[in-house]
C-alpha cells in the first residue's frame, strides 16, 4: 500500500510540474502583448512611459515617479491592449452628463457638439497615435484604463 501511495504522489508531482511548464509560457505571453506606451511629445518623442495591462489609473499624478497629468501627446498600444483615456480624473465624463440637460449646456455657452467631444477615447490593439491633437485630446489625459483583449 505504501508503494502505491508513493507512486501516486510521484505521478501527481510529475503532472503538476508538466502543467506548470505548459501554462507558464501562455501566462507570460498574455502579459507581454498587453501594454501601452505613452509619449510626452507628438510623433512618439520626448519622455515616455510604458504600462502593462490590465490596469486602471484614476489619475496620472504619480506614474513611474513623474506627474503625467496633461502631459501625453502620443501613444502606441500592444497587440492585445485596448486603452481608454479620459479628460477627467476618476474616469469621469463631466459634459456627458450635461448632455441630458440641453438648456444648461446652452446657458453655459456650450453646444451638444462640445459635450460630445468630452467623451473618452478608446484605442484598440496595435494603435499608433502619432498626435492626440488629431482627436482634440493632446495633453488632456487625466485618467486611463488598459484592458487586455483575448486571443480568440
Amino acid at each position: 500500500m505504501n508503494k502505491i501511495n508513493s507512486v501516486c504522489r510521484t505521478i501527481e508531482s510529475i503532472l503538476l510540474t508538466a502543467a506548470l511548464l505548459v501554462l507558464a509560457p501562455a501566462v507570460h505571453a498574455k502579459d507581454k502583448d498587453c501594454w501601452v506606451e505613452f509619449f510626452q511629445g507628438s510623433q512618439y518623442s520626448g519622455d515616455r512611459f510604458r504600462l502593462d495591462g490590465p490596469i486602471r489609473l484614476d489619475n496620472l499624478r504619480t506614474v513611474q515617479g513623474k506627474n503625467w497629468e496633461l502631459e501625453i501627446s502620443s501613444l502606441k498600444t500592444g497587440p492585445r491592449a485596448k486603452v481608454t483615456v479620459f479628460e477627467n480624473t476618476n474616469f469621469k465624463l463631466t459634459l456627458k452628463e450635461m448632455e441630458k440637460y440641453p438648456e444648461l449646456l446652452h446657458s453655459l455657452g456650450l453646444t451638444e457638439k462640445d459635450a460630445m467631444e468630452d467623451k473618452e477615447l478608446i484605442f484598440g490593439a496595435n494603435s499608433n497615435i502619432h498626435d492626440l491633437s488629431d482627436f482634440n485630446f493632446r495633453k488632456k489625459i487625466r485618467s486611463l484604463k488598459i484592458d487586455c483583449e483575448s486571443r480568440f
